[in-house]
């Protein structure tokens, strides 16, 4: 008998995903993207909601459908030490390294930095990131109420505050976006430039981290079988979907039309508190920047406590939960000063090796459902995505590590030999010749 669930359980399970996916952090990309791209915002945008909204539940339904019991039951299927490779480098990359250290770097950026000297900046951001990781650490060796009460109030301040400044700036726009310039990287390749820009957000890699949640919701609520799982899923992701668009293509238009009346930003919590400032002064940068903070508070608070919970399972006899609390807190403290310009930089690379191994697994976990498991499949894939996304990995090196002797002739072979390899998608002919070199040893071994 095929299970369904009611409109009300359908909207508490969107009301999740969006909580889980859409946080401060999701704010400042397209910000910075719509400056960046200019007068080809639509083609960029278009790009940049392909790894940001879909692959993120395509990365849900795929946990739903294989029948796994989270990421390394996943990738497991393909080999334990790769299941512990992947599964330590996506929390590391959502956790203590990235994500983690970006939570702080944004509420001080969008709160506090268009305010100081530079001279002041370093100081501030360390006094800052203190307080804010102290506050991030009481609450995750003893979480309590306080994550229930900024979900239901703060969360829907923050929402309606940033639809008074979508609604402000459609009504006054700073300029056509048209008429805006476009930088560089946007000239040639918008839609695949954005398409790379939206792995920032990591979300595809929590979806991965994640998705466990929502099969255990979806199956409390009634959903047993795989595919009424995977479908509640998509249901339930509709809502989530078109109002994640509209909020990714309303600030990628409005960082568009800021050039209009303000410079290109180094980063989009710059770009955002300008905006801000200008369209409703202090008043609104201050309501603004209060309500981001506390919301990257909270994803402070579940990412402890998520990655926490994750090694401590996954290596008991390590160390306890709450000495990876406050491990993982001490280390995005150390990161987090080093400022939000150079996280993103930093977390680059390592995107681009992750997403192309996160994409392949999604996939394989949808061949899995359809075709059944065939360990080939699994092995070949991922080895020759991984082989290539080592190059795409290399190519986008920051601070001209990348220009190195060594580095740039290994990067020489990978551009001669890849097709896409200029544009970040290097893994995606190795990938394809992967899975038809798997299918092909699986028949041979079967027959």
């Amino acid at each position: 008998m095929k299970q369904t669930l009611s409109l009300s359980q359908y909207i508490l399970v969107g009301s999740m995903l969006f909580g889980m996916f859409f946080g401060a952090g999701n704010l400042i990309f397209p910000v910075h993207l719509g400056q960046e791209a200019g007068a080809n915002v639509v083609p960029a945008n278009i790009g940049f909601m392909l790894t940001a909204i879909g692959l993120p539940f395509l990365g849900i339904i795929a946990m739903g459908v294989s029948r796994s019991k989270g990421l390394f039951d996943l990738a497991g299927r393909i080999n334990t030490t790769y299941a512990h490779f992947i599964t330590i480098l996506l929390y590391l990359s959502i956790g203590p390294a990235f994500a983690l250290p970006r939570t702080a770097a944004v509420s001080f950026e969008i709160g506090f930095a268009s305010h100081l000297d530079s001279s002041l900046q370093t100081v501030c951001l360390a006094a800052f990131t203190v307080i804010f990781f102290l506050l991030a650490l009481f609450f995750a060796l003893k979480p309590g109420k306080i994550i229930i009460w900024i979900g239901k109030f703060l969360n829907p301040l923050f929402l309606i505050f940033l639809a008074v400044l979508i609604i402000a700036a459609f009504i006054n726009p700073m300029g056509a976006p048209s008429a805006m310039p476009v930088q560089s990287a946007y000239q040639q390749e918008a839609l695949t430039k954005g398409i790379i820009e939206g792995y920032n957000t990591m979300d595809a890699l929590a979806s991965l981290a994640f998705g466990i949640i929502v099969i255990h919701t979806l199956s409390d609520l009634g959903l047993k079988n795989p595919k009424d799982i995977a479908l509640g899923t998509l249901k339930a992701g509709i809502v989530v979907l078109v109002l994640m668009g509209i909020i990714y293509s309303s600030l990628s238009y409005i960082g568009a039309t800021s050039l209009g009346q303000l410079a290109l930003s180094a980063n989009g919590g710059i770009a955002l508190a300008d905006i801000s400032t200008y369209y409703f002064g202090s008043f609104g940068h201050i309501l603004l920047a209060g309500t981001v903070t506390v919301a990257c508070l909270k994803t402070a608070i579940g990412l402890i406590t998520a990655c926490s919970t994750t090694f401590s399972e996954l290596y008991p006899h390590t160390l306890s939960y709450k000495s990876y609390v406050y491990l993982i807190t001490f280390v995005s403290f150390l990161i987090s000063n080093v400022g939000l310009t150079s996280i993103i930089y930093l977390a680059i690379p390592i995107l681009m090796l992750l997403y192309p191994l996160a994409i392949t697994l999604i996939l394989l976990a949808f061949i899995d459902a359809v075709c059944g498991y065939h360990r080939y499949i699994y092995l070949c894939t991922t080895v020759f995505t991984l082989l290539a996304a080592i190059g795409d990995m290399l190519g986008a090196l920051p601070f001209g590590l990348n220009e190195i002797a060594a580095i740039s002739s290994i990067i020489e072979i990978y551009r001669n030999t890849l097709p896409f390899f200029d544009i970040g998608m290097g893994w995606i002919v190795p990938a394809v010749i992967g899975i038809a070199l798997g299918t092909v040893l699986t028949f041979i071994t079967r027959k």
